[in-house]
Parts: C-alpha cells; structure tokens; sequence
C-alpha cells in the first residue's frame, strides 16, 4: 500500500535543497553570529544576507525582519510585545473568532491578566465582519489581529480592507501570515501591515524556524530576555542553520510559484467538478469567498 500525504497545511516535507544549504552550513558554517572572530562573522553575513533577501521578497528593509522560531513565538512577540510597548495607551485588543489558537489562547491568557478583547464574528464564507470590526475600534486599541488566510478553510481575509481602514490610527495592524506566506506574493507596506508572521516549515523549510515583519513605525518590547540580538528585540542566539533553511526555502518557493499556482488551480477546478456532478445538493463553503491556493509538492 502506498502512503499518500495530504497534510501539507499542517508541515511540509522540507526540500533537498533547503537540506543541502543546511548541511553545508553544519559542517562549514557554524560559527556564533555574535561572535567577532572570522567564523563568527561568517556566520553574522550569512545571516544578514538572507534578512535581506526575505526583505526583498516583501518589498521591506532587513531591519524589519525579526528572526524567530515559528509562528507562536512570532505570534506572542508580536501580541505581547505590543501590548507592553504601548501600555500607556490601552489594554484592548482585537482579534478574530476563528484565529489560530497562538493568537486565541494568548488572547484568552491575556484576558486572565485584565486585558479586554473583542472577538469579530465571521459571516458564512468564514470572512471577518468588516463593519463590526470597525464599530468595535476604541481610543484604547493597541493591536488588531486578523489572520491572513485560515489554516482549516483556506479562506482569505480582507487583509487590503482592514489595512485602509486602520492605517491613519496609532493601531498595530498584524496578521498570522502563516498558512499564505509562499503560496502568493504578499507586500506589507501596500496593505498597510503593521506585523507579520511568518514560519518556514509550511512552505518546504525547517520546523524551528520563522520570522516576523515589524513596520519601522511600530515597536514592541521583547518577549525573551538576556542577549541584544535581532536589534535587540529577541534574545538568544541565532539559529544559523534554520534561518539558512528558511532563506533557501523561501528562494525555491518564490522560482516555483507560478508554476505551482496554475497546477494547484487546476487541481482545485476538476475536484470542485467531480464533487458537483456526483454529489446531489452538495455546498462547497467558502466557494464565492476568496481562497488561497494549497500548496503541493515541488
């Protein structure tokens, strides 16, 4: 019997050669990127010159791009570090109902510590309500937190929407990038993204590795202590040889993204066929709703 994986929205099986840059970097590369020595260094530049590319790929500044471990760290970070940045302006938070549980069950967390959140209902295609969420914004909002795409439905957010309608405010506008990021071109600054989170392993990368997008405008206050890397804004040393495995990834994901968006349309238009003509009476959700495009294997 041959195993047939479909669980790519989940992980991803990581990619010869995202494993070959690692490999290379495990035995050639494996200084200390604090370090001041020349293998230090070394693996200071190598570091730094996939920040730049990642920026490049958003059309954002490397000093934008935190590294982290994945999507809860940057989630946390993100939440967290604004909420205590901005402490002197207010304790509400807004969020969606159908959020990933690293951004609900920090909101409920939060809501433990007295912050107040407000949860946006969804309509039935699972998009956000545009006018509640606009309704609910108070002079005591720090962040709105809007997932980019859902991780069960595919369903996509009004990410433009939302980012127009907070961008004259102080608001921090983020959005778990987490299941979009790789599977179409996403451009922070032109919708208005104060935050972004990203992890690697949904996209052919190592599990362990992430990062989030921090618009220069905003701050947050670091979530770990001790070191003063990533601009000081995430302590401990850096995982080389993930971050060299997130960089390759994205690089093989971006030279593949056409191709993989015409297959998987094709995919997605003979599966939604059959499922009309051989099922009577049968709803498709989230079918007049904007959706993201799963991501198969190279």
């Amino acid at each position: 019997m041959k195993l047939v994986y479909l669980d790519n929205a989940a992980s991803t099986k990581i990619s010869a050669r995202v494993v070959e840059k690692m490999m290379e970097s495990y035995s050639e590369n494996y200084g200390n990127p604090s370090s001041t020595h020349k293998l230090g260094q070394k693996a200071r530049a190598a570091v730094e010159k996939t920040r730049n590319v990642i920026a490049g790929y958003l059309g954002v500044e490397g000093k934008e791009i935190i590294f982290t471990s994945g999507g809860a760290e940057g989630n946390n970070l993100i939440i967290r570090g604004a909420l205590n940045a901005y402490d002197y302006k207010g304790k509400h938070i807004i969020t969606s109902k159908i959020e990933h549980s690293t951004v609900l069950r920090t909101c409920q967390q939060l809501e433990r510590e007295g912050y107040e959140v407000t949860y946006i209902d969804v309509d039935e295609n699972g998009v956000v309500n545009l006018e509640q969420l606009k309704n609910s914004i108070r002079k005591d909002t720090v962040i709105v937190s809007i997932m980019y795409a859902n991780n069960e439905t595919g369903v996509k957010q009004p990410i433009k929407e939302i980012g127009k309608m907070l961008e004259n405010t102080s608001i921090m506008f983020h959005t778990d990038a987490v299941q979009a990021m790789c599977k179409e071109k996403i451009f922070p600054k032109d919708l208005k993204i104060g935050a972004m989170t990203v992890t690697a392993h949904k996209f052919y990368g190592p599990k362990g590795a992430g990062f989030v997008y921090l618009d220069n405008k905003f701050q947050v206050e670091k979530e770990i202590w001790g070191g003063s890397q990533e601009r000081n804004r995430r302590a401990g040393t850096e995982n080389l040889q993930g971050i060299l495995g997130l960089g390759t990834a994205m690089e093989e994901a971006y030279e593949n993204m056409e191709r993989i968006e015409a297959m998987e349309e094709e995919i997605h238009e003979y599966l939604e066929r059959r499922l009309k003509n051989e099922i009577e009476d049968i709803k498709i959700n989230g079918e007049k709703s904007p959706r993201l495009k799963t991501i198969t294997n190279l």
